[in-house]
């Protein structure tokens, strides 16, 4: 994807895939890739919106002159989100077109002058603010806090493209279909959710404040930072982010245990066989030494089940158990059934230390709550079992 794609006949895709960097934010798995998407309107007046990652400041300069001769100017540049993957190229973009002006929110300045020395020719915007570009106007709408405290998104009125930044985003390098009309978007969901459940879902209560405040506007279209464009059926991601913030669910088990020996296994299992008699298929057994916290998330994001099984260590839960519930406490996870089953030998202090989370939280704890000493006896498995008839009972 050499050249600039049109959007419509004067908005353009201009953002690059990323296949070489192995952590998102140093901290999240990307197998698949992801991109950085940004845009740019083709008028009397040009603008850019959002950069791209530094390194890939070629392939972004490739896109945009294949739409702006290198004789013409660009006369603004967007800023909806200060984060360096999308903002890496901004120095650079100035060298190149030295009377381009920055347009950005009052909290932008900050970082712009934190991050890259920057503190002139902005022109800051504030909420509800209007830019004339010829036959195009775009409208700024301040999200603070989806997901940084200077986040915003730009609204073109013409067409009724809402430029969301990370807003509405998704893992995934683009593998030749920008467009949702060009994906399978059910395929690519997974993605998306992890992606929610990774970096927004802390901030779901802002999120449900943004979809309000956008709710007036006439989107036709929704252009992202990173993933998938939705050009024919924007309502599909706006549903889903809906969904996700408010955390409602689907009725499924996520089992995330942590085992040294296997006793702790033996017990997620015997929940796990107990939920499948039942007749709940969507079980997701995920052992936290081997899967990443990632994955663990976007499944504890989706479905309404949780079971919590750790051994005992040191007089806590295992360290992945812990990282896993202070991930969880911290993006304030409700609306879920959880059940808890552990094992110890001499110590004890996992199983306390998961029902304290899960009391102190806004979510149901299920009896019986099942703590085995040394190996799980026939009683242990039984009462694992009963646990999981009583989960499977309540998402029937």
């Amino acid at each position: 994807m050499k050249n600039a794609i049109a959007l419509t006949d004067d908005i353009y895709w201009i953002g690059v895939n990323d296949f070489e960097t192995d952590l998102f934010e140093s901290i999240w798995p990307l197998p698949e890739g992801v991109s950085y998407n940004a845009y740019l309107i083709r008028d009397q007046k040009n603008v850019i919106l959002d950069t791209v990652k530094k390194g890939y400041m070629p392939q972004l300069l490739e896109k945009i002159q294949s739409v702006v001769p290198a004789t013409e100017s660009i006369d603004y540049l967007v800023i909806n989100h200060m984060e360096p993957d999308h903002s890496g190229s901004i120095n650079a973009l100035r060298r190149l077109y030295p009377d381009m002006q920055i347009v950005c929110n009052s909290r932008t300045v900050e970082f712009l002058r934190g991050y890259y020395g920057i503190d002139s020719g902005m022109r800051v915007i504030g909420d509800g603010e209007q830019l004339e570009l010829g036959t195009h106007t775009l409208e700024f709408h301040l999200t603070p806090m989806v997901h940084w405290p200077e986040t915003m998104m730009t609204f073109e009125t013409r067409t009724g493209t809402l430029f969301s930044m990370d807003a509405f985003g998704g893992f995934g390098a683009l593998r030749g279909g920008i467009f949702d009309d060009e994906v399978d978007l059910d395929e690519r969901e997974n993605e998306t959710l992890r992606y929610y459940a990774n970096i927004v879902a802390k901030y779901s209560p802002m999120v449900q404040r943004a979809l309000k405040k956008l709710s007036a506007l006439d989107i036709r279209a929704i252009a992202p930072t990173h993933g998938t464009v939705f050009r024919t059926d924007p309502g599909y991601i706006i549903d889903r982010y809906d969904r996700w913030s408010r955390q409602q669910t689907e009725p499924g088990v996520v089992i995330a245990y942590a085992s040294m020996y296997g006793h702790t296994q033996t017990m997620a299992e015997a929940v796990a066989r107990s939920l499948a008699v039942q007749g709940i298929k969507q079980i997701r057994l995920h052992n936290l030494s081997r899967s990443h916290l990632s994955y663990v998330l976007r499944d504890v994001w989706r479905y309404q089940g949780l079971i919590l099984a750790s051994s005992a260590y040191n007089t806590k839960p295992s360290p992945f158990m812990e990282s896993l519930l202070s991930i969880l406490d911290n993006d304030k996870l409700k609306n879920r059934l959880i059940g808890i089953i552990g094992t110890y030998s001499w110590s004890g202090g996992g199983v306390s230390a998961m029902r304290e989370f899960a009391e102190k939280s806004d979510n149901e704890l299920l009896e019986p709550v099942v703590e085995s000493k040394f190996a799980p006896d026939h009683e242990d498995l039984e009462a694992c079992h009963r646990l999981g008839g009583a989960l499977a009972s309540r998402l029937l």
